[in-house]
């Protein structure tokens, strides 16, 4: 048995994966252990072997899916995606994600959505607060605390870094934080929450906006809470609403109901519609 010690990051796995292919160590063979060292978050990218090691290369779908199965807080990672890839490089089974109904394939599958979903409530959760100015640059500072369910700061920043291009911020959580400076995105160690700032003026413009964007109507509280879960509240401006927005649902349904309906404005000058409609009416 050969143990093999990792940081707990995609890049570590990926190089030491590669050794052992090359090496062409059976997965029965290996014992994976997490590293536990201080800032192991950040090895990223190891250096590169000296020696370049003539490997089968490994389609770039499979890559990418090891990127996703490496960020759950799960140990079995390490040695389910090494069985998977020496399954597919050298056991010759090489349409073997193509099989949904495979046990390991199915494993990693269920870890790959996990982790899409923790990305997904991360980009709409996230809530940036203004904490002042750059006096070089001009532009706004924004911070944000988040605490993710898996290791997803690699995986769910760039997507901040492309829609906030020109206010700087940072996304701070417990594994790692990442700040964007209008130029280069890079990442620092994780924080305490008492890091993070408790809000700013912005929040009652936002409360605002979702008091008057929330419809009574169409209120369905298992379906809301499924997708906006309540351990995110707390980061959430808005969410000192919702109790009461729900509390007052039923009186603001019958009250719409009660009102005398407006008549129907009538539809404005159009020459193309006019056109249209005029070609409707002749044939």
């Amino acid at each position: 048995m050969r143990t093999v010690r990792i940081a707990p990051n995609f890049g570590a796995w990926r190089e030491a994966a590669r050794e052992l292919l090359q090496a062409k160590v059976s997965p029965a063979e290996i014992l994976w252990n997490e590293t536990t060292g201080e800032n192991e978050l950040f090895t990223e990218e190891p250096v590169p072997h000296p020696t370049p090691l003539r490997v089968v290369n490994v389609p770039s779908a499979v890559l990418e899916l090891a990127r996703m199965v490496a960020a759950p807080r799960d140990a079995r990672r390490w040695a389910w995606l090494y069985r998977v890839l020496w399954r597919l490089v050298l056991g010759g089974e090489s349409r073997l994600l193509s099989i949904p109904t495979d046990a390991d394939v199915r494993q990693l599958e269920i870890w790959r959505k996990a982790v899409s979903r923790d990305i997904h409530k991360m980009h709409a959760f996230v809530r940036f607060r203004l904490v002042g100015h750059d006096a070089e640059n001009g532009h706004e500072q924004f911070v944000a605390w988040f605490v993710p369910e898996h290791c997803i700061m690699r995986l769910g920043t760039p997507f901040f870094q492309k829609r906030f291009t020109g206010m700087d911020w940072s996304i701070l959580t417990p594994d790692e934080c990442a700040h964007w400076d209008g130029v280069t995105l890079h990442f620092t160690p994780g924080v305490a929450a008492n890091m993070a700032p408790a809000g700013d003026a912005l929040e009652d413009l936002w409360r605002t906006y979702y008091r008057s964007i929330f419809n009574p109507a169409r209120l369905k509280i298992k379906a809301m809470q499924a997708e906006m879960p309540k351990k995110y509240w707390k980061n959430l401006p808005e969410a000192k609403l919702i109790d009461e927005l729900i509390a007052q649902s039923n009186d603001r349904v019958e009250a719409m109901l009660q009102e005398t309906p407006r008549p129907a404005k009538p539809a404005p000058k159009n020459a193309y519609l006019e056109q249209l409609k005029k070609r409707d009416e002749t044939t």
